[in-house]
């Protein structure tokens, strides 16, 4: 929970709202808030998804990997090492096995070893295993010189990715990504699992029309079983959650409310106490998938991918525990840097409101953890409501710096103007607008931190306060159970498609802490005798909880609190404010 709220605004809904039948009002304006100006932006069922045949390339690509079956050539995916990147290889490589494929193997980068993306050091890795065909997933559009040693080495390279492609392609043999030039796919938010799904339709496309299937006498893979990887993939990615990618994740999570997940996420979410069943996009984000990015943060995202393809319920559950156990190192590593950074930042809240604020904030210590510096910079930038970099040390000499971005603030564009600006500051960078990741010289650090924040500066003027932006106050009569019922069907809900928060002032009827941090609360609306369960995560401690406290002023969302069978409303505060 951020340290402080400074201001509300409640999200505009247009004046007049169209007539969706079997739509509640509520939902209504919920969706129209968010953009939704069709009913036919609310079908979310599969023969809704955008055509292959818009993503560039596609077609080439899946002839090459066409000829690559059907010649048995060696095929080696080169992934990424967080869930974007390991839902996409066991994607691709079940379902090229699928395909009739049979020599399939991967290679995941040890980021602290090789680093990310198709490097020179992981071809000289790959070539040991003698493929005819690398093919990348959620990586590649940056590897300039990874794939003209492939290239070299007379190894064909299919670049499959989603992140921002810089002023150079490389000269992989085909590119598919719905953000490289030329490119008129309509959605560009496809997460990397998006992307080689996609791939995967063309392939089977191109492969019907070859007669290919009837000829092998196979019947054609049904690659709606790789529905439940896609949503996992793209929500753990927090790609924004336009009507594409709603309708992948909303397949993905009726396929594992119907029991039909892959072993590994069923039990990711078992060991995160979450019901398959019941399961909704938050579970796959805040459950399932920073289990399965532990392993790439901390080791090697091998485990990970490994758990997702486990043909038995014994192996899952024993990689799935084993995830759990690295996710809860993790946390502990985490906690720990949240302190030095709080030490860092002492005083920078205090000039907030003064003309010395920073616009954007650049963090090191030398012990800090290189596979966690993101989710360090994520929690800071929620807090300051500032652009954030974190940096670690690597193996390499260098500094590696994981960055997160605040709304209205492209974080590639930015890089791309420093680089621009400031020449040899930057080793390397890429990303998207949200996110994104650097490598550079320590001696540069001072020089970057002072670039990044004149860039910042010239985008976003000044540090701004603090707002938080919400649906409004939720009328009484709709502070029940059923409400909360409606609004947990009503997502997905995610990135840019925000789950709907509403704001009210309540009196307190009793709190105490539970667990380390977390915040119990019992409340009543001044308009209803009703007293209330209401929650709030990670509190600061050294505020809550307060005896002399009588109401507090919260924005929260409605949950479905079940416990033993029975459904109880509960509300989830994500800013709190004593009255």
């Amino acid at each position: 929970m951020p340290a402080s709220v400074r201001s509300y605004e409640e999200r505009s809904v247009p004046d007049r709202l169209q007539s969706w039948p079997g739509v509640p009002d509520l939902l209504r304006r919920i969706y129209a808030a968010r953009g939704v100006a069709s009913e036919q932006e609310l079908d979310l069922s599969l023969t809704k998804l955008l055509s292959p045949n818009l993503l560039l390339n596609a077609d080439y690509a899946a002839a090459r990997l066409a000829d690559a079956i059907r010649g048995q050539e060696r095929i080696l995916i080169v992934g990424d090492f967080d869930a974007d990147g390991a839902t996409s290889t066991v994607l691709v490589a079940g379902a090229l096995g699928d395909f009739g494929a049979e020599h399939v193997d991967y290679l995941v980068p040890n980021r602290f070893e090789y680093g990310y993306g198709l490097t020179t050091k992981i071809v000289e890795l790959a070539r040991s295993k003698s493929p005819d065909l690398i093919i990348t997933v959620d990586n590649g559009i940056s590897s300039i010189e990874g794939v003209a040693l492939a290239k070299r080495y007379g190894i064909d390279v299919l670049i499959t990715d989603h992140h921002l492609p810089g002023e150079q392609l490389p000269a992989a043999d085909v590119i598919v990504n719905p953000n490289q030039p030329g490119c008129t796919f309509p959605s560009k938010n496809l997460a990397g699992v998006g992307v080689a799904f996609y791939l995967m339709l063309a392939l089977r496309s191109f492969l019907r029309e070859l007669g290919y299937f009837e000829e092998k006498g196979y019947a054609e893979p049904k690659l709606v079983n790789y529905l439940d990887l896609v949503a996992l993939g793209t929500v753990a990615d927090v790609v924004p959650l336009d009507h594409n990618n709603r309708i992948l994740v909303a397949a993905g999570i009726r396929r594992i409310r119907q029991g039909l997940a892959c072993l590994g996420l069923s039990e990711l979410l078992r060991i995160g106490k979450r019901e398959s069943e019941r399961v909704v996009a938050s579970d796959l984000g805040f459950s399932a998938g920073p289990r399965l990015n532990a392993a790439g943060r901390l080791d090697d995202m091998t485990v990970g991918i490994e758990c997702l393809r486990a043909q038995s319920s014994s192996r899952a559950a024993a990689l799935a525990a084993q995830l759990d156990s690295m996710n809860r190192e993790r946390q502990r590593i985490e906690r720990s840097m949240q302190q030095d950074a709080e030490e860092l930042m002492a005083g920078i809240e205090d000039t907030l409101d003064t003309g010395s604020a920073p616009s954007a904030l650049v963090l090191f210590e030398p012990h800090w953890h290189q596979g966690v510096v993101g989710i360090l910079a994520s929690r800071v930038k929620d807090q300051m409501n500032l652009p954030v970099f974190a940096f670690a040390c690597a193996d390499d000499g260098f500094l590696k710096g994981s960055g997160r971005s605040v709304p209205g603030l492209h974080l590639r564009d930015t890089l791309e103007l420093v680089a621009r600006e400031h020449p040899g500051v930057l080793q390397k960078f890429g990303g998207h607008a949200m996110a994104a990741g650097v490598s550079i010289a320590e001696e540069h650090l001072v020089a970057f931190g002072a670039a990044f924040e004149q860039a910042v500066r010239r985008q976003r003027p000044a540090a701004i306060d603090s707002v938080v932006v919400t649906d409004g106050v939720l009328p009484t009569e709709l502070l029940d159970l059923n409400t909360a019922r409606q609004l947990r069907e009503g997502g997905p809900w995610g990135q840019e498609f925000s789950e709907p928060l509403f704001v009210g002032e309540f009196e307190l009827i009793d709190h105490k802490l539970v667990g380390e941090r977390h915040l119990k609360l019992s409340v009543r609306h001044p308009e209803t005798p009703r007293t209330l369960d209401a929650i709030a995560f990670s509190v600061d401690t050294q505020q809550w909880p307060r005896s002399d406290v009588k109401g507090v002023r919260m924005v929260y969302r409605l949950d479905v609190n079940q416990f033993r069978g029975v459904e109880r409303l509960q509300l989830i505060a994500e800013y709190l404010e004593p009255l």
